[in-house]
């Protein structure tokens, strides 16, 4: 993700909770660890759908 991408991904909140995210670039997600969810980003384009994401191990948070 570029500079501008990191700007918006200050911007962007979970959906469910309201807390901030945390971008795993290797994983390519968003991660909500007060959710336990983690938002696929596709081509760039987080995926903010609690539908789409993936729930996070106990390691994992």
């Amino acid at each position: 993700m570029g500079t501008c991408d990191r700007k918006l991904l200050e911007l962007l909140i979970c959906p469910l909770t309201g807390s901030s995210l945390r971008y795993h670039a290797q994983a390519q997600e968003l991660v909500s660890r007060k959710a336990r969810l983690a938002y696929p980003v596709r081509e760039g384009v987080p995926i903010m759908l609690a539908d789409e994401a993936r729930s996070l191990n106990e390691d994992e948070i």
